[in-house]
């Protein structure tokens, strides 16, 4: 990177550590480092990656994340275009981290988005957080957010749209079936994969034992025995 894009780099990521003082604690400050971590290591292994939108897209991408906005899907891009250009992004740039910003959450998974090699690079690292121990960790945190309960007898909703997994509610347990589980063949990198299947293979030990130890229905024990 350049002198000043080294700037402008640091500059953002101060206005947005600042927004996430009080944030909650599962897409916080401490999630964007670790995306920021992943990033890192996965540009190490990506060299025709752009080091400078990677970055930029990874302090930005939870800026204004629509579940924290009633839903609205378009805050987070408008800010993210806002930001840049006050920055001076160049033009391009902005229109590459705005696209970034705007379609790499799993809810648009569920259709056809174009993805350079940096949009690749930052949904892998993003994903990564949502895996393994510490993609656990965040389940619970933010089911307790939502006053959601640990699990329930009822089985995993069927996610077949973004509009589904933006509406359901289901208890946390469950939230392992309808995304998190899925994670690891969704990856794009083979970084990325490598990385995804340690932390799948972590979680589903956790599954595992956190069925042995309590009343959980048998929906749970079944589905586990097809991973």
């Amino acid at each position: 990177m350049t002198s000043t894009q080294r700037e402008i780099i640091q500059r953002i990521k101060e206005l947005v550590r600042e927004e996430f003082l009080s944030a909650e604690a599962s897409h916080d400050w401490q999630h964007v480092m670790r995306v920021e971590n992943n990033a890192l290591a996965l540009l190490s292994k990506t060299p025709e990656a752009n080091k400078f939108i990677v970055l930029l897209a990874v302090y930005l991408h939870d800026l204004a994340d629509a579940k924290f906005h009633n839903g609205d899907e378009h805050i987070g891009p408008k800010r993210t275009q806002s930001i840049l250009k006050e920055h001076q992004v160049s033009d391009d740039v902005v229109k590459e981290v705005t696209h970034i910003v705007a379609y790499m959450s799993f809810r648009s998974s569920f259709q056809e988005v174009q993805k350079s090699i940096n949009f690749q690079l930052v949904q892998d690292a993003d994903r990564l957080d949502a895996l393994g121990a510490v993609g656990i960790a965040r389940a619970f945190q933010y089911g307790g957010y939502k006053n959601r309960k640990l699990y329930s007898n009822l089985p995993p909703k069927n996610i077949q749209s973004g509009s589904d997994y933006k509406n359901s509610e289901s208890a946390t347990i469950q939230h392992f079936f309808e995304k998190l589980l899925k994670l690891k063949d969704l990856m794009n990198t083979d970084a990325g994969k490598q990385e995804a299947n340690v932390r799948h293979e972590f979680m589903l030990t956790y599954l595992n034992q956190f069925y042995r130890e309590t009343d959980a229905p048998n929906w749970l024990q079944d589905l586990l025995l097809k991973q």
